[in-house]
Parts: structure tokens; C-alpha cells; sequence
């Protein structure tokens, strides 16, 4: 099929601001009317690959995600299921953070139609609505808690049994040390109150323990809000992706004091 048929067959199916532009020996660059969230247009590329026709979006789509999102982020918790739903759903090829889409049967059209919808979904991971945002913050927090903290020393939800038995104030996790760490994860004012209640509880009860708070957001939190958490909190981290090597060091110097 000619580079004149392609185009046509492109502008059928997709619509009619596809052209094809070419960059060498069959190898076309595909510009779309598409956008993401920043302007950009979607990145595609039609090639031929060992007699077949490839659609490529040459590592862009992730590398552009990676810009605003950490790149392990991708591959786990919400983010990461919702990435590979689109892969299967769209018959897309992640070949080491390249996006590929091979043309079955000569339908071109049907094939750029597809591999737009793909692109254009995993790109919407960064619109997730705020519950879906909150999920994620706290899904992240706990794969990081778990990728830093020895299993045997990590309590997700935990709440002091003798003092609280019903679970009214709930810690996200507690890192078992000679100084137990309260770990809070705060996506929001509500949860900022509650965790404030919860260490001013612990201080009545003469709890023995370290505090840290990890924000997705800190300049989000109202400053009032904020106060009285800083007050009650020993520690505190503004976001979790900007942060995540200074947490570690801290939870480490914590596992290592010994009595």
C-alpha cells in the first residue's frame, strides 16, 4: 500500500487532519490533531519492522508521564492498573517503555484509531478524579513504606489494642524501633485533623513513640489545619515523590538506634 493510500485510509478512519510526513526509508512521521494535557501533540511514528508495519510512539507517551509522576508509579497501585488495562484492551505492545501497535491485515486506519485511543488513555492517568488521586497518593506511600521498611517491621492501620481496642485512632503504619514510628500518609485537611487527634490521643495515653508526616501535597492544607498538625507531629515531609530518599534516611536512622 502506498504512503498516499496510508494517509487516506488514516483520514478515513481517524479523521481528516492525519498527515503522514517521511523521515527516511519506510518510515513516516504520523501528525495528529490529538493533544496532551501540555500541548504537545501525541508522538507516532509508522515504520516497517522485518516486513511489518509498526505503529510507534518511540517512548514519548511514558517519558511525558514521567514529567509530573515518578516513573515507578507507572507500573503500580491505580496508575498502574488502569496502564495496562489500556495496554490489553488496545492490543498494545509496552516493548521497554516504547508503545507499539502492529498493523494486522493491512487496516492502517483501524489500527492508528486504536493506537490514538491507547495513547490518549494512559495519558489521562494525570486527570484521575481527586478520590482516584487520593487512592493513588496513599497506595504509593504504602508501596514505598514497603519497598524501605523490613517486612517484619512494618504494621499498616495499626491502633494501640490496649488502650483503643475498638480502632478509633488508626495509624496508616507503625515502623517497630526501640522509638516506634507513627507514619501518617495526608492527602487532605480531614485526614490532617484526624491524624492531629490521634498523636494528641497518644500523648494522654503516655505512649512511647516518634511521629511522621508524609503530605501529598503540604501547600494544599490549610495553614490553621497545618498548625495544629506541626504542633502534635515531630516530623514532617511536604510530598512524597520530591521527598522519598530524605524519608528513607530517616526510617533508616530509626531501624539502627538500639536501646
Amino acid at each position: 500500500m502506498s504512503p498516499e493510500t496510508i494517509e487516506q485510509e488514516f483520514k478515513r478512519k481517524v479523521c481528516e487532519g492525519v498527515r503522514l510526513s517521511a523521515e527516511g526509508l519506510d518510515r513516516y512521521r504520523v501528525f495528529t490533531p490529538f493533544l496532551l494535557d501540555d500541548g504537545d501533540h501525541l508522538a507516532i511514528v509508522l515504520k516497517q519492522e522485518d516486513n511489518r508495519w509498526v505503529l510507534s510512539d518511540e517512548g514519548h507517551t511514558f517519558m511525558h508521564l514521567t514529567y509530573e509522576l515518578d516513573e515507578k508509579d507507572l507500573s503500580r497501585g491505580t496508575r498502574g492498573s488502569i496502564i495496562n488495562n489500556t495496554l490489553s484492551g488496545f492490543s498494545v505492545e509496552d516493548r521497554d517503555g516504547e508503545l507499539r501497535l502492529r498493523i494486522p491485515d493491512q487496516r492502517f486506519g483501524d489500527s492508528l484509531y486504536s493506537f490514538v485511543q491507547a495513547l490518549l488513555k494512559i495519558s489521562d492517568v494525570t486527570y484521575l478524579t481527586r478520590e482516584r488521586v487520593r487512592s493513588t497518593f496513599v497506595e504509593d506511600f504504602r508501596s514505598f513504606m514497603q519497598a524501605t521498611v523490613p517486612a517484619e517491621r512494618l504494621k499498616f492501620d495499626w491502633h494501640d489494642e490496649q488502650h483503643d481496642p475498638e480502632g478509633k485512632y488508626v495509624v496508616d503504619c507503625r515502623v517497630e524501633a526501640r522509638v516506634p514510628v507513627l507514619a501518617y500518609a495526608l492527602p487532605n485537611d480531614d485526614k490532617v485533623r484526624d491524624s492531629t487527634i490521634g498523636l494528641l490521643q497518644f500523648e494522654r495515653w503516655a505512649l512511647t513513640f516518634s511521629s511522621i508526616g508524609v503530605f501529598e501535597n503540604q501547600e494544599t492544607i490549610n495553614r490553621r489545619v497545618l498548625a495544629r498538625f506541626s504542633d502534635a507531629c515531630e516530623k514532617q515531609f511536604s510530598s512524597l515523590a520530591a521527598n522519598k530518599e530524605r524519608i528513607a534516611l530517616y526510617l533508616d536512622s530509626a531501624l539502627r538506634t538500639e536501646a
